[in-house]
C-alpha cells in the first residue's frame, strides 16, 4: 500500500538521481558476470560444476550424472560428456542436482515482513525513502542466497525497486536480476491506493503513485510508471487481501480504464500483470489483453480455460495463502475474514488450473511472508497435485517466458546466462529440497557454496 507525508513526493527525488542508471537496463545492454555495465576481463577462468544430478528446465528430465561448464557469465556446455577446459576451478558438490536459477515472477522487494501486522505499518510509514532502500537491499541478497537469481517486483514505494535493480546492475549492490513495475496501478479505495487514513494526516495518492481514476487518468499513471523506468506494469484488477477499505473479489478497474492501460505498456513494450482474487474482474483484464493474472483466488475453470486458450499465465502465490492462513490471529478482522475466504477457494481452483493445463509462472508475494523463503512454493505445488518436474519449471521455462528473459535465462543450456542453483540430493524425489540449497550462481559468480 501506497502513503504520502510530504506534497513534494519522495518518489520524484529518487526518480531524480537514477538517470545515469537506466541505461544498463535497456534491452541487450552488455553486463558483466556481477551484473554491471563494464567489460567483462579478457582472462577468465573456465569453472565446471559436477553434482550427481541434474534438472536443464526445459526437457522436463533428470540427466545423471550432472555436469556444467562456465566460462565468463555464460554457459558453454552441458552434460556428462561435456569437455572439462584446461585449467578449469572444478567444483564437486556430490550428491546434489544442479538446477537453472529459480525465478520468482512476484514479489516485493522493498517491502518487509513483519508478523505484528500493525508495528509493520507503522515502521514501514516512519522510514525515510534511502533507509527503506536499505532494507529492499538486504531482501534481495537473501532472495539471492535462496536461490533465486531472477525475480519480478510487482510493486513498489518511491521507485525504490527501480533504484535498486539500477544498483545491482551496475555492481553497487548484490542481489538478482530484476524486472520492476514501480508503483501498481489500481483505483482509488482499491488495494493499490493507500490506507484509508485520515486526509488532514496522509495525502491521498496521485497518479504518479498508480492511483487514477478514468482511461485517460490510468493512461497517464502507466506512462508515469515508465517514464521513470518500469519494466512491467502491475495493476490492481481486483480487491486484495491486506487492504482494508475493499472486498476482497470485485472490480476495481472498468473496461476503459483496463484497456488504457495495458494497451499503453503494450506500445512501450511491456508486459501487463494483473493482481486479481475475483473471477469477474479476471475475466475482464484477460478480455483487454493482460499477460498475468496473480493470486486468481476465485477463478472458474471457464476462466482458467480461456487463460489456456490466450496464453494468460497464472501466477498462483500459493504459499502467500498458506502464510495468511496460519497467521490469522495477527490481521485486524476484515483482513482476516478476506484471508481465510480466499484460502478457502485456492486450493481448488490451483488444482483446476494444473488439470486444465493453464500456463503457471511461480511467484511468491514475498513480503507477505519473510522474504528467503520462496523455495516453499515449489513444494506448495506439489501438494496440491503437480509433479515435482512441473513445479520445477513453473520456474525455469515458465517464468522466464513470461518474464520475457528466456533468450538468457531460465535453463541449463549453452549460451545462457551461468545462472545455477544446486540443492542436496535428488530434487524429484524430494522436492522440499528447494528450500535448502547449498551451492548459488548468478552469470557465473558464486554466490554462496564452495568458496
Amino acid at each position: 500500500m501506497n502513503f504520502r507525508l510530504a506534497p513534494l513526493s519522495a518518489g520524484l527525488l529518487a526518480a531524480g538521481i537514477l538517470f545515469s542508471g537506466l541505461a544498463a537496463t535497456l534491452p541487450g545492454h552488455a553486463q558483466t558476470a556481477a551484473g554491471g555495465a563494464s567489460a567483462t576481463p579478457a582472462a577468465v577462468r573456465p569453472v565446471v560444476l559436477k553434482a550427481a544430478h541434474l534438472f536443464d528446465g526445459r526437457s522436463g528430465r533428470m540427466s545423471e550424472p550432472g555436469m556444467v561448464v562456465v566460462q565468463g557469465d555464460r554457459i558453454v556446455a552441458i552434460g556428462s560428456n561435456a569437455k572439462v577446459p584446461d585449467g578449469a576451478r572444478v567444483i564437486d558438490l556430490g550428491d546434489a542436482t544442479l538446477l537453472p536459477g529459480f525465478i520468482d515472477a512476484h514479489t516485493h522487494i522493498a517491502d518487509d515482513h513483519d508478523d505484528d501486522w500493525a508495528a509493520g505499518i507503522y515502521n514501514g510509514m516512519m522510514r525515510f525513502p534511502a533507509e527503506q532502500a536499505f532494507h529492499a537491499e538486504r531482501n534481495a541478497k537473501v532472495t539471492l542466497d535462496a536461490g533465486f537469481t531472477t525475480i519480478r517486483v510487482l510493486g513498489a514505494g518511491d521507485f525504490i525497486d527501480v533504484a535498486l535493480r539500477n544498483a545491482i546492475n551496475n555492481g553497487y549492490a548484490t542481489g538478482p536480476r530484476m524486472i520492476v513495475a514501480g508503483h501498481a496501478i489500481g483505483s482509488t479505495g482499491g488495494h493499490c491506493d493507500s490506507a484509508p487514513y485520515p486526509v488532514s494526516r496522509v495525502i491521498p495518492s496521485t497518479p504518479l503513485e498508480g492511483v487514477c481514476n478514468g482511461a485517460e487518468q490510468c493512461r497517464e499513471a502507466t506512462r508515469l510508471q515508465m517514464k521513470y523506468g518500469a519494466d512491467v506494469i502491475k495493476i490492481c484488477a481486483s480487491g486484495g487481501v491486506l487492504s482494508e477499505s475493499d472486498p476482497v473479489d470485485v472490480p476495481q478497474l472498468t473496461p476503459d480504464e483496463l484497456h488504457a492501460i495495458i494497451s499503453e505498456a503494450h506500445n512501450w513494450g511491456r508486459k501487463v500483470a494483473a493482481h486479481a482474487h475475483g473471477d469477474t474482474a479476471a475475466r475482464l483484464a484477460i478480455e483487454a489483453g493482460v499477460d498475468s493474472i496473480e493470486h486468481g483466488s476465485f477463478l472458474k475453470p471457464e476462466t482458467l480455460q480461456l487463460m489456456k486458450q490466450k496464453g494468460v499465465y497464472l501466477v498462483p502465490t500459493r504459499t502467500t495463502l498458506l502464510w495468511t492462513e496460519s497467521k490469522l490471529a495477527g490481521y485486524p478482522p476484515k483482513i482476516a475474514a478476506k484471508a481465510h475466504a480466499a484460502f478457502t477457494s485456492h486450493e481448488a481452483m490451483l488444482r483446476n488450473a494444473i488439470r486444465i493445463g493453464t500456463p503457471i509462472a511461480l511467484g511468491t508475494d514475498a513480503a507477505v511472508f519473510p522474504h528467503g523463503l520462496n523455495g516453499r512454493e515449489f513444494g506448495d505445488y506439489v501438494d496440491v497435485g503437480m509433479t515435482p518436474a512441473a513445479a520445477l519449471m513453473t520456474s525455469s521455462i515458465g517464468a522466464a517466458r513470461l518474464l520475457g528473459v528466456e533468450g538468457d535465462t531460465g535453463t541449463l543450456e549453452a549460451g545462457k546466462y551461468a545462472d545455477v542453483v544446486a540443492v542436496p540430493g535428488n530434487v524429484l524425489t524430494d522436492i522440499r529440497a528447494t528450500e535448502h540449497p547449498v551451492f548459488v550462481m548468478k552469470q557465473g559468480k558464486v554466490i554462496r557454496g564452495a568458496e
